[in-house]
Order: structure tokens, then C-alpha cells, then sequence
């Protein structure tokens, strides 16, 4: 993801001048040195940029202000290297508007036991330097995330790895644009929100775009880019006979390729990274766009069908949260049960459009009649996700705030076959079990479309909530139903008294 290459999050050390001018060049030194060692070992998604030691009210306001308008930088890292007096801190905290990393952490890993002295203490304040910094934050009620540990830690570079990647996909929501078209699918409730205050909390930019418009845009793709993109599919994926060259779809085939190149093409000249489509709008197409809507997942963009904006976003947000990670995201839908006692599963699917990144193998390329739309038969990647952790992930907009549903899953394999089944799927273990899950996620008023990840985790999606600010819900291993709708009433409390 391109994206990643162009961003920056700074690092701001903290420090004061009592301790005089020899161990403020030490602490700039240990700052540069642990700023190079995290960019170059440490497996980082962005570049941190290393900004002069803060020592004075106006020096760590200026970084705070700098940091709000600079283009390029998503997130601020502070360390109190040494005690750092935490009033001076006041103006640029209230001010930050970009996500912010305490790193609580002592440039010596062991104590010099035999020759430890107070100059040694005086310069490695960390202990308390960030228990001060700490107070602050709590004082004036920051959403922040604390990471402890040693700086050379693997463990240590994780976590900072999956804050900046979150750091990142805030960055990109404040900036998103996402087409919707077509409307909403009729009578349908949970892909409606309230696209102001959806704007106002992520950022997002969601705008109608007639149909008509995308269709002279796929109607005007050059033969060329065609042809080249079905030489793509034919080294990309298994395709069945019915779309070989000759084979009676594979002018469906063609069409499909001409969908996605212009599709593509509307996208990337209008700047959206997300859109919509919707079955009961298809004036001017040839087909309902599946293979175009999966590949273009794949390429980063979120999506979600029927209209629904709400998971086109998230789904573009985990893609940038989980950049980087094994495993993939896709738009998905609780589809239907397997209720074998002892052996209760989840079915997921959509009619078409299931994200290829989650294919445990590759792909077989097919063109089949679908019954909705009342269009020529789509084509379509058809494959399996792999076994292993997931989540699933539900944006819904509860009218006086957003509530985001999370809940595990174990993916698991297909214990059979299911060749009439023309729909990419995934097949899992909802923790705890099948009814508390279900019976939580309708408790909580989560929708029956999600984002269906096994890149992001339920830490960085909390984490996400905390830093925007959005109510999150957590379903896994130890959901209890009584626990769980104490948690919703209390959630509500806090929400009318808070926000």
C-alpha cells in the first residue's frame, strides 16, 4: 500500500533544563540512536521522524501544532526520557488533534548495579517521567496508547507497528471519499446512518453517484486494457470451461473485465478509496460487478453491496490497519447455520463479493446465473478462506453514537465439498459458542453485513474505537449474555452523561 511510503509519525522526547546542558545532549543522543535502530530493525510500517528535545512549554507546543498541519504525519510518539514537568505539556495536549503514543521505555536495559549513581539516575527518569506525563493524559481525559518495554524489544515493535498502522488508517479515514451507486437497498435498516455525524467523528466523505455516470466511464474502456486484463485472470486463477476463450460466457468474462477497469477508473479519478453498489441499480450494466468488486478489494479499496457505506469504510480501514500483517479482509455476511450439536458453525458468503485476499488457495474464476439482479450471469472468484483466527467487525449507527461490534471467530476448514455452491465463503466458530454469539451480536444491534478480517484484532479495533472516540463492543471467550447486557446499559449511561 502506497500509502504507507508517504507518511511520518514524530517522536518528541521529553526533558526539562535543570539537569543542565551535558544531559540534554545525551538525551538527544539516545534519542537519535533509538529513532535508527526503530526505522531501521525494527519492521516498522512508517518512518518516525525524530523532532527536537522538548524542554519548554513553547517548544512542545510548537511540535504539537506542526504535528495537527503537517501533511505527512499521522501520529505523535512522546517519551519522557527524563522527568518532564507534565503543566508544560497542557497547551499541546488540549490541542493535539492526531493520535498519540506514550512510550514508556529506559535506553539501558540492566541497572549499572556497581556503578549506578545520581547522574544515572538523573538522566534515566523514565519511571517517573512517565508516570507525571501519565497524570496529564488522564487529567484531561486523552484517548492515548501506552506501550511499555524495552526499546529493542520484538514485543515492543509490535505494538508500536500496529499503533502506527491504526494511526495510519485514522489518517486515511479523515480523508476518505466513498461513491455510493445507487441508494441504499429498499426498506433495509441497518445500512442507513447519519452521514453528517459520519463526517464529523471518521471524516468520511459519502456522496451518491448516479449509475448512468459509472456506465459511460465502463462503456468507454479501450479494447486493449481488456484483453490485457483477461491475459491477468488467465495467469491469476483456475478458470472453469464455461469462461475459456471460445466458451459460451466468455463474453461474460469480458464484460466483467471492462466493469472493473472502469469502475477503477471512476474511483481513482474521483479520489475515493470506498464505494457501494446495490442490486436494485444496475441501469446500464451488463451484470452485477462481482468479479470487479472482489479484485478491487483486493487492491485496497473498501466495498460493501446494497448500499452499505458504513462497512465500506471500515472495510477500507481495516485494509490499512492490517497492511503489512498475514491474512486478509473482505466484505462478509452471516450467511446461514450448521447446527450439528457439539459442531455449531457459520456459513459466511455473499451473493458475489468476497474479498480474494482471504482465499486459502487460488482461486477458480467462473461465470454462473444469479437470480437477483435480472441481469446476464456474473462472474466470480469462487474459493475458501484458510483455518484460523479471525474477527468479524459491524459499524452501526446507534443515533447518538457509533457503536462498533467485534467478535472471534475460528475459522475452520470445509468438512465437505459444496461444488453447487457458486460463492467464495468462509466457514467459522463464532466465540464462545453459536448462541451467545448470535444472541450478542443481535443484542447489540450489529448488522448482518460485516468485515470479516484475519490481518486486525480485537486489540487494534479497540484501540481504534478508543482513539475516534466510538463506543466498541467486544464478543469472545468469555462473553456471558447477563454480563454483556449489563455492559450495553452501561455503555448507554455513559454515553448520554459523557458525550
Amino acid at each position: 500500500m502506497e500509502l504507507m511510503k508517504q507518511l511520518e509519525v514524530w517522536l518528541l522526547v521529553g526533558s526539562q533544563h535543570l539537569y543542565g546542558a551535558t544531559t540534554l545532549k545525551q538525551v538527544a543522543d539516545h534519542a537519535h540512536t533509538i529513532t535508527n535502530l526503530l526505522n531501521e530493525r525494527a519492521g516498522l510500517p512508517i518512518k518516525i521522524v525524530l523532532k527536537p528535545t522538548g524542554t519548554t512549554l513553547d517548544e512542545i507546543s510548537r511540535v504539537a501544532r506542526d504535528a495537527n498541519h503537517g501533511e505527512q504525519c499521522v501520529g505523535l510518539m512522546v517519551w519522557m526520557h527524563t522527568f518532564s514537568p507534565a503543566k508544560m505539556w497542557i497547551p499541546a495536549l488540549s490541542q493535539l488533534q492526531k493520535p498519540l503514543l506514550q512510550f514508556h521505555t529506559q535506553f539501558n536495559r540492566d541497572l549499572p548495579w556497581s556503578e549506578i549513581d545520581m547522574d544515572f539516575m538523573n538522566l534515566n527518569q523514565t519511571a517517573h517521567g512517565g508516570r507525571e506525563f501519565g497524570f496529564m493524559g488522564a487529567r484531561l481525559r486523552l484517548p492515548r496508547t501506552i506501550v511499555v518495554g524495552y526499546w529493542q524489544d520484538e514485543e515492543v515493535h509490535r505494538k508500536i507497528a500496529n499503533w502506527m498502522r491504526i494511526a495510519a488508517a485514522i489518517y486515511d479515514s479523515r480523508q476518505m471519499k466513498i461513491a455510493r451507486f445507487g441508494d441504499n437497498m429498499r426498506n433495509v435498516a441497518v445500512t442507513e446512518g447519519d452521514k453528517i455525524e459520519a463526517q464529523i467523528k471518521f471524516g468520511y466523505q459519502v456522496n451518491y453517484h448516479p449509475v448512468g455516470d459509472l456506465v459511460s466511464v465502463i462503456n468507454a474502456v479501450p479494447e486493449a486494457d481488456i484483453e490485457a486484463l483477461l491475459a491477468e485472470y488467465e495467469q491469476s486463477y483456475t478458470l472453469t470451461q464455461a469462461v475459456q476463450p471460445g466458451a459460451a460466457l466468455r463474453s461474460h468474462l469480458y464484460q466483467a473485465a471492462r466493469q472493473e477497469l472502469g469502475i477503477k477508473q471512476f474511483l481513482t479519478a474521483g479520489g475515493f478509496s470506498a464505494f457501494t453498489t446495490t442490486f436494485e441499480d444496475l441501469y446500464g450494466m451488463h451484470q452485477l460487478p462481482g468479479l470487479a468488486c472482489q479484485r478491487l478489494m483486493q487492491q485496497g479499496f473498501g466495498f460493501a453491496a446494497e448500499g452499505d457505506w458504513k462497512t465500506a469504510a471500515l472495510l477500507r480501514t481495516i485494509k490499512v490497519m492490517g497492511h503489512g500483517l498475514p491474512g486478509g479482509s473482505s466484505f462478509m455476511e452471516d450467511y446461514t447455520y450448521h447446527l450439528e450439536a457439539g459442531n455449531k458453525l457459520v456459513l459466511g458468503s455473499h451473493m458475489l463479493e468476497v474479498c480474494p485476499s482471504i482465499a486459502a488457495a487460488k482461486p477458480v474464476l467462473d461465470a454462473q446465473h444469479l437470480g437477483i439482479g435480472n441481469k446476464a450471469a456474473p462472474a466470480r472468484l469462487l474459493f475458501a478462506a484458510p483455518a484460523g483466527k479471525a474477527v468479524n467487525a459491524s459499524l452501526i449507527d446507534m443515533g447518538n453514537r457509533f457503536r462498533l461490534v467485534v467478535n472471534q471467530l475460528e475459522v475452520v476448514d470445509l468438512p465437505e465439498a459444496m461444488p453447487k455452491l457458486p460463492v467464495a465463503s468462509a466457514l467459522w466458530r463464532a466465540m464462545p459458542d453459536l448462541e451467545t454469539s448470535a444472541e450478542a451480536w443481535i443484542l447489540a444491534g450489529a448488522a448482518h453485513h460485516s468485515v470479516f478480517t484475519q490481518s486486525v484484532d480485537i486489540a487494534q479495533l479497540r484501540n481504534f474505537a478508543e482513539i475516534m472516540g466510538i463506543e466498541c463492543v467486544v464478543i469472545d471467550e468469555e462473553t456471558r449474555i447477563p454480563d454483556f447486557k449489563q455492559a450495553l446499559q452501561w455503555n448507554e449511561v455513559y454515553y448520554k452523561i459523557c458525550h
